[in-house]
């Protein structure tokens, strides 16, 4: 914008003796009126500059950052309520399955179209043995008669 030189010339009062104007304000107490005959010179108004500010810009660019924030932490809590639907309807999944598999249910008859015949073992028969009581030191069972003390061992 191109700035205008508005400066308006001073409106001077022509008197004709320029020491009558400086007696006449001294000789009397007329001191303030004398300050209202000089008027300081007037000014033209001037029309203010047209400021261009951020805030409308950065209101803006708030505005769309604040809804690109609304708008993820929608998706972030549709994904959870998502997944946590998900996992709810797994476990009631396996709840009902693990239920269903605590039912008691009957033994199915056998079948009896072919009778049980017992049949001879093809196992070695087992051997009996005679348990060993041998003691572990002979001379704590001295017989006073003489006679000697017997240990039950199997001879083979």
């Amino acid at each position: 914008m191109e700035k205008a030189n508005t400066k308006a010339s001073p409106k001077s009062v022509k008197s004709t003796s320029p020491s009558h104007s400086a007696v006449s304000s001294w000789s009397s107490n007329s001191g303030v009126m004398a300050s209202y005959q000089s008027k300081s010179p007037t000014r033209e108004n001037t029309k203010p500059q047209d400021v261009k500010l951020h805030t409308q810009e950065r209101a803006t660019k708030r505005a769309m950052f604040n809804y690109t924030v609304a708008a993820k932490l929608s998706i972030l809590e549709q994904r959870r309520k998502q997944e946590e639907m998900l996992h709810k309807m797994i476990e009631e999944e396996e709840i009902r399955l693990l239920r269903k598999e605590m039912i008691p249910r009957a033994q199915l008859m056998p079948y009896f179209d072919r009778p049980f015949i017992p049949q001879r073992s093809s196992r070695p028969l087992t051997i009996p043995k005679e348990p060993s009581f041998r003691m572990m030191s002979n001379k704590c069972f001295s017989n006073i008669s003489g006679t000697p003390v017997y240990s039950f061992q199997q001879t083979t």
